[in-house]
């Protein structure tokens, strides 16, 4: 390592206060079949698998030294290979994101890069073979860490393979963009480092690892490192001999990078750099130039790591990881009452969903009711049927699958039913009366400990509550569509739901696996109060007589999973209306109700477009709906329409803080990626608005505090 290099690493530690470090120790073994002694150099940073293991910079200077080691052995043949692991579970999930986000300056960004570039490229430098074993999971710079290597071998029993920078902001910086199309071609290597990454970022397993050509053998967990120790000896001593396909150069690297890019702008509409600045390295990488790559990727992750986009990946990260297990406002969990049975009101698909969770999740009886036995029998037989595709897939084995099927059963009689259960959540129609109605029933059957709950989108708990005789046991329970997908679960706290009430409701949704948020009986709560805000401003500007494609596009270098007028379709028309009505109630002067929106559904129209084959299946403007569309005489541009729609966002959710409809503008962001699927690279919501100043324009403040999702000044 150069002294520029060692003394950069120096200054970045520094930087990096409460870094976990990770050790590299080096110990030696004789290989079996007398193929002589090796250096096996484990990584650990001393903690068990919850706490997986980084690369700081002192964890790299780590790893450095362990070099300098087997370096002088290997010149000296006292060695014949070197060899790289994990700990238990865990081989490396990649950098420190805790330090990267505390970065200030570009060259210490830069001395990130190249510090890793200069300690991992050593491995490929040693005068003896090298292996990585994949024992664990394996992510970013844990994955590039063994791209250096010589050889490489994956445990089938590996949970999670990848490289997630794309997804939160970055680039494969450390070896990735520039190794990995030159070992298993570029189509593949898209497919990993953009495709997968922009899908959720997707994890691999190991069977996938090894069918890709990462790695170059395969074996059982229980014993992985004694038989990869066993092939490697065999692939050094010459019995056995790694054979690779031959990588093609020619139009199919550049027709894979078109296909990255097409990726791209489906997911991101050109709107995060991530993405495209990996495509660049990798069209760069056709010639096979490991150092003018590593120079790229370097500038690439520094002119990143100093960017928006990043801070806002890491922001959304923390949110996912961090808050979401700390529900700010949850009641302390031991005023959670247990739940060993569960009633649910109604039997239609929301409810079977629901019935399925709760079943899938807590394993406990659950029971559904609704007005006729039809009913009952069709949301029992979904469930059955749900199992029965579990147990296809093999994710269930039969025992399993008839424990499930025993557990779950329907009844008419509410009594019958709920007489013993701990936990009823109703799922009926969205009319208030109705569910007072249904809550009066239950409430004169169900034990006096039972929780009672509601997953109304819009519709307020206290209200709902009021005429019981005991209110306080009443909460918020909302889940979004598709249930078995969607993280977010806003828990909602009437004006006298009590803390035991409140608390077994998160109880509840811990077991669930989901993302619980705290949010005050407010019109809509949190996403569906955004989101319509949001889609009433774009009906607005459609009303007032800007052409749908331009209202469409004006929204798109946001990046969203998909347009506000397919997401409509989603979710329904009718359904939007009605929240819409909602909301007007509510708020009469900032939510409309479009007297185009209430044409379509009154025409009985699914959504705004229609497909076909001809035109691949493209959203088109439905002639129908286009024919009952009435238009005013005031165009706007796309860049008029993305002001407009955001200014109003803007001022939606200044509102919602004031009135305390969560905590903080974290709990807003967090709501938004697990229930609405907001990029990652926007941070969800609020640190776009303040970093395209719409925050402050319309409420004369950001949202969020410097180096808060943006660079500290």
């Amino acid at each position: 390592m150069s002294t520029t290099t060692a003394e950069l690493l120096k200054g970045a530690a520094e930087l990096f206060p409460g870094e976990v470090v990770t050790q590299a120790h080096v110990r030696h073994l004789d290989l079996p079949y007398g193929a002589g002694r090796f250096a096996l150099i484990t990584l650990d940073n001393g903690l068990d698998h919850t706490k997986p293991t980084t690369f700081g910079p002192q964890s790299l200077a780590n790893l450095n030294a362990a070099i300098d080691q087997v370096e002088k052995e290997a010149a000296e043949g006292s060695v014949v290979g070197v060899g790289l692991t994990g700990k238990p579970f865990i081989f490396a999930v990649g950098a420190d994101l805790k330090g990267v986000e505390l970065l200030k300056r570009h060259e210490d960004a830069l001395a990130i890069g190249k510090g890793g570039h200069d300690v991992f490229r050593r491995l490929s430098g040693l005068a003896v073979p090298t292996f990585a074993y994949y024992n664990g999971a394996a992510m970013g710079g844990g994955v590039e860490v063994g791209l250096h290597c010589s050889y490489r071998t994956v445990s089938k029993a590996l949970p999670a393979f990848s490289l997630p920078e794309v997804f939160l902001g970055l680039v494969p910086g450390w070896g990735g963009c520039v190794l990995l199309p030159n070992l298993i071609g570029a189509d593949r290597a898209v497919s990993v480092i953009i495709e997968n990454s922009l899908n959720q970022n997707k994890q691999l397993k190991g069977k996938q690892v090894f069918e890709l050509g990462i790695a170059d053998a395969i074996f059982e967990g229980a014993d992985f490192l004694e038989q990869s120790l066993n092939w490697t000896a065999s692939v050094l001593n010459g019995s056995v001999t790694v054979e690779r396909a031959e990588i093609d150069r020619g139009d199919a690297w550049d027709q894979a990078v078109a296909r990255g890019k097409a990726v791209a702008d489906s997911k991101v509409h050109g709107a995060a750099p991530a993405a495209y600045r990996a495509l660049e390295i990798i069209a760069a990488a056709k010639d096979g130039d490991l150092g003018a790559g590593f120079d790229a990727e370097d500038t690439a992750l520094a002119d990143l790591i100093m960017g928006g986009e990043l801070r806002s990946g890491i922001y959304a990260f923390n949110l996912v990881q961090k808050r979401a297990k700390r529900p700010a406002g949850a009641p302390d969990k031991s005023l959670a009452r247990p739940v060993t049975k569960v009633g649910v009101v109604g039997a239609g698909l929301m409810a079977s969903q629901l019935a399925l969770l709760f079943l899938r999740r807590l394993e406990v009886p659950v029971v559904l009711t609704d007005i006729d036995q039809e009913r009952v029998d069709k949301g029992v037989g979904y469930v059955h049927a749900e199992i029965d595709k579990l147990l296809g897939k093999r994710r269930i084995n039969q025992d399993k699958a008839n424990r499930l099927k025993g557990l779950v059963s329907g009844v008419l009689d509410k009594a019958e039913g709920f007489s013993d259960a701990d936990f009823i959540i109703e799922a009926v129609f969205e009319e208030i009366g109705v569910k007072q109605q249904v809550f009066a029933e239950v409430e004169a059957v169900a034990p006096a400990h039972a929780i009672l709950a509601t997953n109304t989108s819009s519709l307020s708990v206290t209200e709902m509550a009021s005429k019981l005789k005991h209110p306080e046991r009443v909460v918020g329970f909302h889940f979004f569509n598709p249930v078995a997908i969607l993280p977010l679960l806003e828990i909602v706290r009437g004006e006298q739901t009590d803390d035991a009430s409140l608390a077994t409701a998160f109880g509840v949704a811990r077991k669930l696996k989901k993302t619980a948020v705290l949010v005050k009986d407010a019109p809509a709560f949190v996403v569906n109060r955004i989101l319509t805000r949001f889609m009433g401003e774009i009906q607005n500007v459609i009303d007032e007589g800007t052409p749908v494609a331009v209202a469409e596009k004006g929204v798109e270098p946001l990046g969203l999973p998909m347009s506000p007028l397919v997401l409509l379709e989603l979710v329904g028309p009718a359904i939007g209306l009605h929240v819409s009505e909602t909301l007007n109630r509510a708020f009469p002067e900032r939510f409309t109700v479009s007297p185009n929106l209430a044409a379509v559904v009154k025409a009985g129209k699914r959504g705004f477009y229609v497909y076909s084959a001809e035109n691949g299946f493209k959203p088109e403007l439905d002639p129908e709906v286009a024919a009952l569309l009435k238009q005013g005489d005031t165009v706007l541009t796309e860049e008029q329409v993305r002001t407009r729609v955001m200014e109003a966002v803007a001022q939606e959710i200044g509102l919602m803080l004031e009135e305390g409809v969560v905590a903080e503008a974290q709990d807003i962001d967090l709501c938004l990626i697990t229930g609405a699927g907001w990029p990652f690279h926007l941070g969800g919501i609020t640190p776009y608005l303040d970093r395209e100043g719409y925050s402050e324009r319309v409420n004369g403040k950001k949202f969020l505090e410097p180096g808060v999702a943006s660079v500290p000044a």
